[in-house]
């Protein structure tokens, strides 16, 4: 257990793309039918979540393998997202209070030429691979031994708004890959401002012939709008400690330190550390194996084998907590990995929500938006509607007991 002198803090741990159903406008993106939780328990025959599912996690939607609890151990619910849009950068910003009217553009037809001629020309390429939407796993396959024969970037898209640009990390360099990506950043805003640039580095071929990404990836977000809960924590001397993407997807803004991961389990062990830190501060934390490998890949197998694996490890995170501290557990958007469509899914994400020594939970209903977490982890801090764009739940957690 652990024995660290420290004041109780407020911890997020972001499942990314572990989304709780359909939202009620999810047909208009696509999406109706999707429950990455609940569709995902079934594709694979049921999961084994002890853990969570002591938590409430079974209370939240169907999921087979984790019936409801009539005596769960935290505080759940869901939470429904106010923003247009269900991508990564806009589901965290929501949390963190920054609700988007607009959706970020998308290119569904791939970048229009003043794009793709800007950044050639801003980068020295004569030229550039793809420019198409497409899976990256799949581009890098198709292209990789063409880039590797004329040294230029593959860029793509998805249905999300990302201007995605994959390199070699031999041939072409990891440095100028981040270097390019850079450049893209700053030359997308305006009318083309998209929410983020992702440089995906990859090695090979392989004995089988195959390209594969690497863990080296970097998220060059588009920096937000206006302060976010983040910039009021640091105005107010509380740190923001992050694991993971997160520093990229605020483009550091409002992030003390932020490392990144090579997986989810590397990911929980840099959790682990932080919430043991002496220092005070916020431990804000991203896995993303679960939208970046599997659910992206519709590996639902996979993706059941990741949620199983972050369950067995919960006790080791209960348990680097000390008395006081407020842990809350949620998603972004969702991927649901059983439908034919390989993109994010609009759905709700699901809520668990708990303080060291309540060891009983209440139902938070259906949250109105994602930003009821970030108004929550203010009011911990002593800050309660500082932001004033969402609705704090932590009363209701402390009570609970």
């Amino acid at each position: 257990m652990s024995g660290a002198m420290r004041d109780p803090r407020a911890i997020v741990l972001v499942l990314d793309s572990v989304g709780a159903g359909a939202l009620p406008d999810a047909a208009e993106y696509g999406d109706e039918g999707s429950n990455t939780l609940g569709n995902t328990s079934r594709a694979v025959g049921g999961l084994t979540m002890p853990v969570l599912g002591g938590m409430g996690l079974g209370n939240i939607t169907p999921i087979e393998g984790v019936p409801p609890t009539e005596e769960p151990t935290a505080s759940w619910g869901k939470n429904a997202e106010r923003s247009a849009g269900k991508d990564t950068t806009t589901g965290h910003w929501e949390m963190m209070g920054l609700v988007l009217e607009r959706p970020f553009p998308t290119y569904p037809r791939g970048f229009p030429p003043e794009i793709i001629e800007d950044f050639c020309r801003r980068t020295g390429h004569d030229a550039v691979l793809g420019n198409t939407v497409a899976s990256g796993t799949v581009i890098i396959n198709e292209l990789g031994d063409e880039h590797v024969r004329t040294g230029l970037p593959i860029v793509y898209t998805s249905a999300d708004s990302v201007f995605q640009i994959a390199a070699h990390e031999e041939h072409y360099g990891l440095e100028r890959l981040y270097e390019v990506s850079e450049i893209a950043r700053e030359m997308l805003s305006g009318e083309h401002c998209v929410g983020r640039v992702i440089a995906r580095p990859f090695v090979g071929p392989d004995d089988t012939g195959t390209y594969v990404r690497t863990h080296r990836r970097r998220d060059y977000a588009v920096t937000p709008f206006e302060p976010t809960v983040l910039d009021l924590l640091q105005d107010s001397g509380v740190p923001v400690f992050g694991v993971g993407k997160i520093g990229d997807i605020f483009a550091w803004q409002g992030v003390t330190s932020s490392p990144h991961v090579t997986d989810n389990m590397d990911g929980f062990d840099h959790l682990l550390e932080e919430v043991a830190r002496a220092e005070q501060g916020f431990v804000f934390c991203n896995l993303v194996d679960f939208d970046m490998l599997w659910g992206h890949r519709n590996d639902a197998r996979a993706y059941a084998d990741g949620l199983e694996a972050v369950d067995r490890r919960m006790p080791e995170l209960l348990d680097a907590m000390i008395e006081g501290d407020l842990l809350i557990i949620t998603a972004d958007h969702g991927c649901d990995p059983t439908t034919a469509s390989t993109d994010h899914s609009r759905e709700h994400t699901p809520l668990i929500a708990k303080v060291k020594g309540v060891d009983v939970g209440v139902p938070l209903g259906i949250r109105s938006t994602f930003g009821d977490i970030g108004e929550t982890v203010l009011d911990f801090y002593g800050l309660r509607d500082r932001c004033g764009r969402g609705t704090s739940f932590l009363d209701d957690v402390r009570s609970a007991g």
